[in-house]
C-alpha cells in the first residue's frame, strides 16, 4: 500500500438478505487509495465492484467495517458533517442516460447538486458556475437548455461528469463511466477524466471490465472475485507479472491487436462458487486448474509477496 492515503478499508463488509440465505457481496475488503492517485478495480460482472464503490461512499451502509475519509470514519458521520462528506464524495454511473433525470434540461441538472448544497445565493453566480461546468467537460455551451435525450452519449456523461465535479469533491468513484460508450468516445471521456485529475488533484476509484482501459488510467489495480479481493499490485507489475491463476485468466482474454503475434488463452472450468452463504476456502477453487485440498480448508487473507503486491493464494502463504 502507498502512503497518504486519502481512503481506506478496514475489512468492510456489506451483505445482503436474499431468498436462500446471505449473499455476501463485498466480504472482508482493505484496500487504501493514496491522494491524487487512480485505484482500478477489475473482476467478472457481479464479483461486486459496484457494490464495493458505492458502500465506500456510503450510498449503501456497510454490514460491517470501516472506511476512511482524509482520516475520518465515514461510517460514523451524522448530520452536518456526513453533508460535508458527501461533498467531497462523488460517484460517475455507467449509464449516462438512466441517471439523468429526463425531465430536466443540462443547466438544471448540473446545477442541481449546488442548489441541494445552497453552495449559491444569487442564481447570477449559479449560471456563472453551471457555464464554467460545462467548460470545463468540454460541453458546447449551446446544450444548455437541451434535455438529455436530445444529446449523445459522450454528451450525457460529460453532463455527469460536470454534476460530480459541481462541489469541487477530492474523491470521484468512477463505476464503469465508459462501457457504454463507443470506443472512440471512450477515449475521449478517459482523456477528459485523466485531464481533471491532473489539473485539480482528483482521487479515483476506477471501476470496469475492461482490462485495457483500467491499464491506461490506474495506478494501481485491484482484482475481486466474489466479493473479496484476491489480487492488488502497482497496474504495471499486476500486468508483467500476474500471481493469482484467476488473474492470469482475466489477462489471457485481452485481445491482441495484431494478427502475427497469438497468445495462449488461460481456460477456465468448473462452475462459479455460490456468494450466498459461502463455505470457507478459496471462492476461486472450483474453476481453478491448480487448486489442492488445501484451498478447500480455509480463507487465504492478502499476503505482500513483493513490494506492493498482494495476493491471496495458498500457494503464496
Amino acid at each position: 500500500m502507498m502512503g497518504d492515503a486519502l481512503i481506506k478499508t478496514v475489512d468492510l463488509k456489506k451483505f445482503f438478505r436474499v431468498k436462500g440465505g446471505i449473499l455476501h457481496a463485498v466480504d472482508g475488503i482493505n484496500l487504501e487509495i493514496p491522494k491524487g492517485k487512480t485505484l482500478g478495480v477489475v473482476g467478472e460482472s457481479g464479483c461486486g465492484k459496484s457494490t464495493l464503490g458505492r458502500t465506500i461512499i456510503r450510498l449503501l451502509d456497510a454490514t460491517s467495517g470501516s472506511v476512511f475519509f482524509d482520516g475520518q470514519d465515514v461510517m460514523q458521520a451524522k448530520g452536518k458533517e456526513m453533508e460535508e462528506m458527501r461533498r467531497q464524495m462523488q460517484i460517475i454511473f455507467q449509464d449516462p442516460f438512466s441517471c439523468l433525470n429526463p425531465r430536466m434540461p443540462v443547466y438544471k441538472l448540473i446545477a442541481e447538486p449546488l442548489e441541494i448544497h445552497r453552495v449559491y445565493r444569487h442564481s447570477a453566480d449559479l449560471s456563472k458556475r453551471v457555464i464554467q461546468l460545462m467548460d470545463t467537460v468540454g460541453l458546447a455551451r449551446r446544450f444548455l437548455n437541451s434535455y438529455p435525450h436530445e444529446m449523445d452519449g459522450g454528451r450525457r456523461q460529460r453532463v455527469g461528469i460536470a454534476r460530480a465535479l459541481a462541489l469541487n469533491p477530492q474523491f470521484i468513484v468512477c463505476d464503469e463511466p465508459v462501457s457504454a460508450l463507443d470506443v472512440s468516445v471512450q477515449a475521449q471521456i478517459l482523456n477528459l477524466l485523466m485531464d481533471l485529475q491532473s489539473a485539480m488533484g482528483l482521487t479515483y476509484m476506477f471501476i470496469t471490465h475492461d482490462l485495457l482501459v483500467v491499464r491506461h488510467i490506474a495506478d494501481e489495480i485491484a482484482v475481486m472475485y466474489l466479493g473479496q479481493c484476491i489480487e492488488r499490485a502497482p497496474a504495471k507489475q499486476l500486468f508483467r507479472e500476474p500471481l493469482h491463476p484467476y488473474t492470469k485468466a482475466l489477462l489471457s482474454a485481452i485481445p491482441i491487436p495484431d494478427l502475427g503475434q497469438r497468445r495462449k488463452p488461460v481456460m477456465l472450468h468448473g462452475e462459479v462458487s455460490d456468494p450466498i452463504d459461502p463455505k470457507p476456502g478459496c471462492r476461486f477453487a472450483r474453476r481453478c486448474s491448480q487448486c489442492t485440498e488445501k484451498c478447500t480448508q480455509q480463507d487465504y487473507p492478502l499476503r505482500e509477496v513483493s513490494p506492493g503486491h498482494f495476493v491471496a493464494c495458498q500457494r503464496y502463504q
